[in-house]
């Protein structure tokens, strides 16, 4: 079949359903000079023989598979992505004056940040907590805190993303019975955990629990939002701290897809079927420097793995072979040297993030080299978003770089070299085996050494840190964290124990030690916990009891 009639039936049929769901931001879409810009550019006249071949093979219509060109038929055509700025610190109550003002300015979901004690388990009393409350995320213990954080905010409109990854059923059960709290329709609760442990033990290390249980709480999240929460992303697969960490482009795809290869093994393996989870599952990645290689990247991942779902799992529905993602900028290259030109580098990520075709989008802060961001910053990141939607034309026509030579080639070979990656960690047993076995971590290693002696023997120029120095002092506004918030912290929980049913709470945490013994999903049991009071700690505590912690070996 030739492009022109490919063309045409996906007119017919995808693009008209899509249209009746989502119309277009305006009739007609042009340059300044007039010049009307196509919904989807096809190759010219001259090529188009030619192309017929590979096109549908490699490219095909947005919306359809193989899904290069895009998720959606029209993208941002109908809708812009949702624009998020990642926050949180301090108490709940400063967290959420915070929401709610990025909500004033345009912003259309939310994005959380969780401390340090709360990514990894504990209360804001436990000893081990003491000097990290509220310092890198805002302090969550109870529902009572979850509560307080989204006060004022229409949780059944308001699309939430939560880093967290250990604990993520707890904080996701937590945010439904906040949401039950609020009167919303559980079903209709929109947004994403990321809940992705893998990566924990390859980059990132806010592990508590071994692999086995952690993924069985995984596939319980699967399951339960299967049933209860429909349009949850169960699941942020995420390749963004793989590169943090130090990856290339390439292995950034390559781990996270193997990653996302084992929670679909293990989803399987614990009886699910993969269409009725694989289309919740959504993708996290970072949007690098090198700016033609990052919408190359954002295309290869998004075709590799709609064949790994519908050719390697056999899934049936469009949906389930759909890799979507969310972005955000790359905190690794932000430097603390003349720190107004991270707004530079942040516009040029967030722009191969648009091109390259993303769900939704975080720009980071000019300032985050040096501190926790002010309200100016993370108005400038997010005004960087803005300007790019409604004043640079790029959201206007689907896919717009597709067929030039090099964003074809460095997809091509992006895909090629990804794909060759995930073979040798599939000959190794899967990602958990590879891990174990300090493959990924190792290749990540060497990736970010001779990154890092690019740097230094100025083979690769960092403007203001190896070249383009000055003098400078440093006029920015800073924000702190004032150390108080931890007593204030310590005397809630002190409040809530004191003026619970501790019957019932003892009741529940025996059952749950029960249940985590046994094989039942651990979900509803996490709700009816938070529900009566029960703190995070005491859940986790309950759990280490139970499965013990994970101790990473060195390699």
């Amino acid at each position: 079949m030739t492009i022109p009639d490919q063309y045409k039936k996906w007119q017919e049929n995808t693009l008209r359903k899509s249209l009746e769901k989502f119309k277009e931001r305006k009739e007609h879409f042009e340059t300044s000079s007039g010049i009307e810009v196509p919904r989807v550019a096809l190759p010219n006249a001259s090529t188009m023989l030619s192309a017929d071949e590979s096109y549908s093979e490699k490219l095909g219509f947005p919306g359809e598979y193989p899904f290069t060109r895009g998720v959606q038929p029209t993208m941002y055509r109908s809708r812009f992505w949702t624009m998020r700025q990642y926050a949180g610190f301090s108490t709940a109550e400063e967290s959420n004056k915070r929401y709610r003002y990025l909500l004033q300015q345009g912003q259309t979901g939310l994005s959380v940040a969780f401390d340090l004690p709360t990514q990894i388990g504990y209360d804001a009393d436990d000893p081990i907590a003491a000097g990290e409350v509220g310092k890198v995320g805002v302090s969550i213990s109870s529902i009572h805190d979850m509560e307080q954080l989204f006060d004022q905010i229409p949780l059944e409109k308001v699309p939430t993303s939560m880093t967290i990854n250990a604990p993520a059923g707890v904080l996701l059960a937590m945010y439904i019975g906040v949401a039950k709290r609020q009167g919303a329709d559980v079903r209709k609760l929109r947004g994403t955990i990321q809940n992705d442990i893998l990566k924990e033990y390859i980059a990132r290390g806010t592990y508590i629990f071994p692999p086995a249980p952690s993924m069985r709480l995984i596939t319980d999240i699967f399951g339960f939002c299967a049933r209860e929460v429909p349009n949850w992303n169960t699941i942020s697969i995420s390749g963004y701290h793989i590169r943090e960490a130090g990856s290339t482009a390439v292995q950034e795809v390559a781990f996270t897809l193997a990653d996302a290869i084992s929670y679909v093994e293990a989803a399987l393996a614990a009886g699910l079927s993969v269409d009725d989870f694989a289309p919740q599952l959504s993708f996290f990645f970072n949007a690098h420097n090198n700016f033609l290689e990052e919408v190359a990247k954002f295309r290869a991942a998004r075709r590799l793995w709609a064949r790994i779902m519908r050719e390697r799992f056999k899934a049936q529905k469009p949906s389930s072979w759909q890799l979507r993602f969310h972005t955000q900028t790359a905190g690794s290259t932000l430097t603390a040297q003349q720190p107004e030109n991270n707004v530079v580098r942040v516009t040029l990520q967030a722009l191969s993030a648009v091109l390259g075709g993303t769900q939704s989008l975080h720009t980071n802060s000019m300032d985050e080299a040096l501190w926790l961001p002010t309200e100016k910053s993370v108005r400038v990141a997010l005004r960087t978003q803005q300007i790019i939607a409604y004043e640079s034309g790029v959201a206007d026509s689907v896919d717009p770089l597709a067929g030039s030579y090099l964003i074809e080639g460095l997809t091509d070979e992006i895909e090629k070299q990804a794909a060759d990656y995930i073979s040798r960690i599939d000959e190794m047993g899967g990602a958990l085996q590879s891990i174990e076995r300090g493959y990924m971590q190792n290749e990540i290693q060497n990736a970010a050494y001779a990154a890092q002696k690019a740097v230094e023997k100025k083979e690769a120029i960092v403007v203001g840190v190896n070249a383009f120095e000055v003098k400078e002092e440093r006029s920015l506004e800073r924000l702190f964290v004032d150390p108080a918030i931890e007593i204030a912290q310590k005397a809630k929980l002190k409040e809530l124990r004191e003026g619970r049913d501790g019957k019932r709470v003892d009741e529940l945490l025996g059952k749950l030690k029960s249940a985590a013994n046994g094989t039942e999903n651990l979900m509803p049991l996490f709700v009816e916990c938070v529900e009566n009071d029960i703190t995070l700690g005491e859940i986790c505590n309950t759990l280490r009891e139970v499965w013990g912690e994970y101790v990473a070996e060195g390699f």
